[in-house]
């Protein structure tokens, strides 16, 4: 009886031998023309070992290239009701599915959890450097094991290794049967076209997504589930409030346009909406954006009001009134450790500039950015303005307020700016700011993102200015 092995190439498994019927039979293979074999995409590597194993079939393994490690933790944990609740959930998913848990959670301790209990060489996938670098300081507080990186010009494997998503698409088809244990840190980007791959070349049998929210806006969630698994656990924020996180108010201010900004922003506001009644973009539908994108491109005066729509959204976000409110609030806070949120960098230099402030955007340099971040903890900085660096991840426990001057309409984002601020300390109370401009699509964009569950819990006040 001939005996069919089954092997790793460059992010996908093949049979050996090419012609073997065993493709005919065991989930995920189609037969490849070009190289006359069958062949799988690699994360069904479980599927096809467990349906091997069940029928009891003659196939050899040989796309795995690690082995169970003997890993301990040389700190103990003593995780929260939460945390052990989403392990437990996880586990009994056959240690395959997405976390939901709001920032300040505790998502890298379940994680050190999940790692410790799998004993399997680990590749944990990050969206930046800062992340890289924070996931690096907590691994090496709780394993002995040295803690590879890739990304941000380092290229060190080890069985603990922390990448980028960018680094890890690059080297998935060459290290994919290396790692038994994969961990998608903010794995709502997984679904991007250009990170599938990190997954799916990948044989990993053991899959943990974490995530605070896990919505996307082009429904993508789905394929997130698919190649990771299921939905497991989901903590919100309004039950973790006072035992895991800080309480905390939302506080909601409308300004008011100048004269000269009103003028300017009807004016461009008025081309946008002409063009989308004409051209028929439904903004209800899940791909109400493309669609106007599409016809913008290809319709006559599309490309005027492409920039109608730029020029109405830049006057609503970066007005005066709310600079104005912004140094009032600054003002109210003496002392505080205070974030300030812009949807873009020249609003964020601009407040720098005027209020003589720090300012942390992607094109602060490493370094810069782990000073300003040492300086903001420890005290020396007490403000520090941001475009999107801290949306996700980065811990700074010691930031009390936020305020967002301008965001996109994503409802995950404004979570994630709140969850910045929510981290636990004695006697703490977190306050959300959010400053929209009066009379303005910001209006509606604020009251749709009011309906995720993080906004109900706390006192909300509203206030308008003008």
């Amino acid at each position: 009886m001939t005996v069919t092995t089954l092997k790793f190439e460059l992010g996908t498994l093949v049979l050996d031998p090419p012609g073997s019927r065993l493709g005919e039979v065991l989930p995920g293979f189609q037969f490849d023309g070009r190289t006359k074999s069958w062949r799988a995409p690699a994360y069904f590597y479980r599927e096809i070992i467990l349906e091997a194993l069940k029928v009891k079939m003659d196939l050899v393994d040989g796309a795995r290239d690690y082995h169970a490690m003997p890993i301990d933790l040389k700190v103990s944990i003593v995780p929260r009701e939460h945390q052990e609740n989403a392990l437990l959930a996880w586990n009994q998913q056959n240690s395959r599915g997405v976390v939901c848990l709001p920032t300040g959670a505790g998502k890298t301790i379940l994680a050190v959890m999940a790692i410790a209990k799998t004993k399997r060489p680990t590749l944990i996938v990050v969206p930046t450097i800062d992340l890289l670098l924070q996931w690096q300081t907590v691994l090496q507080r709780y394993f002995e094991a040295p803690i590879g990186l890739l990304g941000g010009g380092w290229k060190t494997f080890e069985s603990i290794t922390v990448a980028t998503y960018d680094s890890a698409a690059l080297t998935v088809e060459m290290m994919g049967n290396r790692f038994g244990l994969m961990i998608f840190d903010e794995c709502h980007h997984l679904p991007a076209t250009h990170y599938q791959l990190v997954a799916k070349a990948s044989i990993a049998p053991f899959r943990l997504g974490l995530s605070a929210t896990v919505e996307r806006a082009d429904g993508k969630e789905e394929l997130l589930y698919q190649i990771v698994g299921d939905l497991c656990f989901e903590g919100q924020i309004r039950e973790m409030v006072a035992n895991v996180l800080s309480p905390y108010d939302v506080v909601n201010i409308e300004v008011p346009l100048t004269d000269d900004e009103k003028a300017r922003y009807q004016v461009a506001r008025g081309i946008y909406t002409k063009f989308v009644r004409s051209a028929g973009v439904d903004f209800s539908s899940p791909d109400g954006w493309k669609n106007f994108m599409r016809k913008a491109a290809v319709m006559p005066g599309g490309k005027v009001a492409m920039e109608a729509y730029r020029e109405q959204k830049s006057v609503a976000q970066s007005g005066e009134g709310k600079i104005l409110e912004l140094w009032r609030i600054l003002q109210a806070h003496p002392g505080e450790r205070i974030i300030v949120f812009t949807n873009d960098n020249a609003t964020a230099y601009r407040i720098g500039k005027l209020y003589v402030l720090p300012v942390l955007t992607h094109l602060t340099r490493p370094k810069e950015r782990k000073k300003m971040l040492e300086m903001f903890r420890s005290g020396e900085l007490d403000v520090l303005v941001t475009s999107k660096v801290l949306n996700e991840g980065v811990d700074v426990p010691e930031a009390s307020i936020g305020i967002v001057i301008s965001g996109s309409g994503a409802v995950r984002e404004h979570v994630q700016r709140l969850g910045r601020i929510l981290r636990h300390q004695e006697g703490k109370r977190a306050t959300l700011y959010e400053v929209v401009s009066k009379d303005t699509g910001e209006i509606h964009i604020n009251n749709r993102r009011r309906n995720h569950h993080a906004y109900q819990g706390p006192s909300k006040v509203h206030r308008t200015i003008g």
